[in-house]
């Protein structure tokens, strides 16, 4: 029945900064109608998962978190550090990929995952 994502919509109080930001933090061409298309690479997924109310895996107070799938964290970590965006916490490596989190300028936490 569902063959992926339609898209992920909120809502910011500073619409031109936080377009800034992902464009310059996570290169993400944000259009004139204020969102942009993703396209999917053979091998990419999209994981939907529902974490329990009191699950401390992100913070809280954000009902949501982005995750995004990177093809090299270490040079999106290099990046990141050369623009002036801090790691929210410390990297992390599993069997399910790299992970590194960051903070959009409105404070969500953001995952960056290489699997």
């Amino acid at each position: 029945m569902i063959i992926g994502f339609g898209g992920v919509f909120w809502r910011t109080g500073n619409l031109e900064a936080v377009k800034q930001w992902y464009n310059q933090a996570l290169k993400l061409d944000i259009g004139d109608w204020n969102g942009t298309m993703i396209q999917p690479q053979p091998g990419n997924q999209t994981i939907f998962t529902l974490f329990a109310e009191d699950d401390r895996y992100f913070p809280a107070g954000q009902q949501v978190m982005l995750n995004f799938q990177v093809a090299d964290l270490k040079e999106t970590l290099r990046h990141l550090e050369e623009i002036g965006v801090p790691l929210a916490k410390e990297q992390e490596i599993s069997e399910y990929g790299k992970f590194a989190w960051i903070e959009d300028p409105e404070g969500r936490l953001i995952e960056l995952w290489e699997k």
